[in-house]
């Protein structure tokens, strides 16, 4: 039995896509990027896109755009990939933490607005605020908003496991209530590129900003230049610039499997219904989801082992999964654990839901083409009873 824990879904129609740039006169830099970047504006409902490489380089033009630099503070979760803290280091600035939510582990607002608060009082607001939509399943992102608007911080959503969710009457990445929200087109994410990623936003000076700085800074743009034009052939690099650039062929990756991205979704929420039933008489916390108020796009399945339990232990039941070809992965070690980030004294204390996340917490697969046969392999690592599983 090989099942990995996440893997990409593509067609003979993603294949054609691409196939059919590379038959083109433009492999990058051409006219099928910018398809793209309008493509998944209209499905967010966001104005403007701009694709890039990754999403951790969307993030860090994200904190450029927003002026972020060193003196600023950025908050943001200890339950996330590195990149979205490290995005506010790379342009000098200071992180700090806020810990989760133990329903959604996203953000907790009660800390939230404890801690704002207080940093009011000293002086040490953030200036942006990264909210991370983990697993798929948004932020209260209202809430969040109203506090930005009562405590002057910038809000950057990184929505790299949520393309395709939804939050009260809209897409995530819309921006209503947010400066700018990413999105990861990674493999095992909900659709991919290869590698890539991209910014949206309602704020045609941000975008300008991103687009300039994924492409070393330089603009040909006459009402952005600073000297008098040479001629036809004149450009300027005007700021400190990156490759950033996605290439044209992972954008017409990007373009077909967007037109599959609600059924990738649904398929997904299907999947996450089974699990749940799979799971209704056994000893472990399954994910929580509110379908009042949102719609997750299920990027990842998040059970919790309890510390307390007397039938499973967490590392015993991961190594089981492991053993059996099953893929399992921990989706995250908080951040204030990674060596790089020990050295500015972050005390875990102050992170009770976090350290009781990092606990428990397992990511059992979870794609698209996953089969209900196949599922119930993996529950049977945790119902069959005592003493037939290899666990034991």
């Amino acid at each position: 039995m090989n099942i990995p824990y996440g893997k990409q879904n593509v067609n003979k129609s993603d294949i054609d896509a691409v196939v059919e740039v590379l038959q083109s006169d433009y492999l990058t830099q051409g006219p099928v990027v910018p398809r793209f970047e309008a493509s998944v504006s209209a499905y967010t409902g966001a104005k403007f896109a701009v694709a890039v490489n990754s999403a951790t380089s969307a993030l860090h033009l994200a904190c450029l755009a927003l002026e972020v630099g060193p003196g600023d503070v950025v908050w943001t979760s200890p339950i996330t990939f590195v990149a979205s803290a490290n995005c506010a280091v790379y342009c000098g600035a200071k992180v700090d933490f806020v810990d989760i939510d133990p329903l959604t582990y996203n953000i907790s607002i009660p800390v939230l607005m404890e801690k704002l608060e207080r940093s009011q009082v000293s002086n040490t607001l953030p200036k942006v605020v990264i909210v991370v939509h983990l697993a798929g399943q948004s932020c209260d992102m209202k809430r969040i908003n109203s506090l930005s608007l009562k405590y002057g911080f910038k809000i950057i959503e990184d929505a790299s496991h949520a393309l395709g969710a939804r939050y009260l009457d809209g897409h995530v990445g819309n921006c209503k209530y947010s400066d700018i929200t990413v999105f990861s087109f990674h493999p095992v994410k909900m659709i991919t590129t290869g590698e890539g990623g991209m910014a949206v936003s309602n704020n045609s000076k941000l975008n300008a900003i991103m687009q300039r700085l994924r492409s070393h800074g330089i603009t040909r743009d006459h009402l952005e230049m600073k000297n008098i034009s040479d001629g036809p052939w004149y450009y300027e690099q005007i700021d400190l610039g990156f490759n950033y650039r996605m290439t044209d062929i992972q954008a017409a990756l990007g373009i077909s499997q967007l037109k599959r991205l609600d059924s990738f979704v649904a398929k997904r929420n299907k999947i996450a219904s089974n699990y749940n039933k799979l799971f209704e008489d056994v000893e472990i916390k399954t994910p929580w989801n509110n379908d009042n108020d949102s719609y997750s796009s299920y990027h990842l399945y998040i059970i919790r082992i309890p510390k307390k339990s007397k039938i499973f232990n967490r590392s015993q039941i991961f190594e089981t999964f492991r053993s059996n070809g099953i893929g399992v992965n921990l989706h995250y070690i908080p951040i204030y654990r990674q060596p790089y980030y020990q050295k500015f004294n972050y005390n875990y204390e102050d992170y009770p839901e976090a350290e009781n996340y990092y606990a428990e917490a397992i990511s059992i697969p979870m794609y698209t083409t996953l089969t209900e046969e196949q599922q119930e392999s993996i529950s049977k690592i945790l119902t069959l009873p005592i003493g037939h599983q290899s666990l034991f």
